[in-house]
Protein backbone atom coordinates (compact mmCIF):
# COMPACT_ATOMS: atom_id res chain seq x y z
CA UNK A 1 0.00 0.00 0.00
CA UNK A 2 3.30 2.21 0.57
CA UNK A 3 3.78 5.33 2.42
CA UNK A 4 0.08 6.82 3.64
CA UNK A 5 1.46 9.20 6.58
CA UNK A 6 3.18 12.65 5.46
CA UNK A 7 4.11 15.45 7.05
CA UNK A 8 0.73 17.31 7.50
CA UNK A 9 -1.21 14.32 7.79
CA UNK A 10 -2.56 11.37 5.67
CA UNK A 11 -1.55 11.88 1.63
CA UNK A 12 -2.92 10.19 -1.36
CA UNK A 13 -5.15 9.39 -3.64
CA UNK A 14 -8.68 9.69 -3.08
CA UNK A 15 -10.44 6.48 -3.95
CA UNK A 16 -7.31 5.11 -4.28
CA UNK A 17 -5.40 4.88 -1.37
CA UNK A 18 -7.45 7.23 0.83
CA UNK A 19 -11.12 5.84 1.09
CA UNK A 20 -14.18 6.59 2.95
CA UNK A 21 -13.35 3.22 5.34
CA UNK A 22 -9.85 4.53 5.63
CA UNK A 23 -11.15 7.86 6.68
CA UNK A 24 -13.17 6.30 9.07
CA UNK A 25 -11.37 3.32 10.62
CA UNK A 26 -8.51 6.49 11.41
CA UNK A 27 -10.66 8.52 13.17
CA UNK A 28 -12.15 6.22 15.40
CA UNK A 29 -8.81 4.86 16.20
CA UNK A 30 -7.48 8.43 16.89
CA UNK A 31 -10.52 8.63 19.17
CA UNK A 32 -9.84 5.57 20.95
CA UNK A 33 -6.09 6.29 21.31
CA UNK A 34 -6.53 10.03 22.69
CA UNK A 35 -9.12 8.41 25.42
CA UNK A 36 -7.00 5.85 26.09
CA UNK A 37 -3.92 8.42 26.74
CA UNK A 38 -6.45 10.37 29.17
CA UNK A 39 -6.83 13.47 26.52
CA UNK A 40 -10.81 13.54 27.27
CA UNK A 41 -10.49 13.16 30.92
CA UNK A 42 -13.24 14.65 33.19
CA UNK A 43 -14.83 15.98 29.64
CA UNK A 44 -16.66 14.99 26.54
CA UNK A 45 -14.37 15.12 23.77
CA UNK A 46 -15.49 17.61 20.84
CA UNK A 47 -13.70 17.48 17.74
CA UNK A 48 -13.80 19.92 14.99
CA UNK A 49 -13.35 18.72 11.32
CA UNK A 50 -13.12 21.41 8.11
CA UNK A 51 -11.85 20.46 4.56
CA UNK A 52 -10.42 22.40 1.47
CA UNK A 53 -11.97 22.90 -1.52
CA UNK A 54 -11.27 19.58 -3.19
CA UNK A 55 -14.08 17.30 -4.27
CA UNK A 56 -12.87 14.45 -2.04
CA UNK A 57 -13.71 16.77 0.86
CA UNK A 58 -17.34 16.19 1.24
CA UNK A 59 -17.00 12.17 1.44
CA UNK A 60 -13.66 12.07 3.50
CA UNK A 61 -15.68 14.85 5.88
CA UNK A 62 -18.70 12.85 5.92
CA UNK A 63 -16.69 9.27 7.06
CA UNK A 64 -14.36 11.32 9.63
CA UNK A 65 -17.10 12.74 11.27
CA UNK A 66 -18.76 9.13 11.20
CA UNK A 67 -16.17 7.66 12.46
CA UNK A 68 -15.24 10.03 15.35
CA UNK A 69 -19.34 10.26 16.43
CA UNK A 70 -18.89 6.61 16.88
CA UNK A 71 -16.32 6.66 19.07
CA UNK A 72 -18.40 9.34 21.20
CA UNK A 73 -16.56 12.35 20.26
CA UNK A 74 -18.84 15.54 19.35
CA UNK A 75 -18.22 17.01 16.30
CA UNK A 76 -18.43 20.54 14.78
CA UNK A 77 -18.37 20.57 11.10
CA UNK A 78 -16.84 23.86 9.98
CA UNK A 79 -17.28 23.00 6.27
CA UNK A 80 -14.73 24.54 3.86
CA UNK A 81 -11.84 26.67 5.37
CA UNK A 82 -8.43 27.04 5.26
CA UNK A 83 -6.19 25.44 7.98
CA UNK A 84 -5.37 28.52 9.33
CA UNK A 85 -8.46 29.79 10.06
CA UNK A 86 -8.93 26.76 12.32
CA UNK A 87 -8.50 26.55 15.99
CA UNK A 88 -5.75 24.39 16.98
Amino acid sequence: MGQLFGTDGVRGLANGKITAELALDLSVAAAHALGEKGEFAGHRPFAVVGTDGRASGEFLTAAVIAGLASAGVDVWDAGCCQRRRLPS
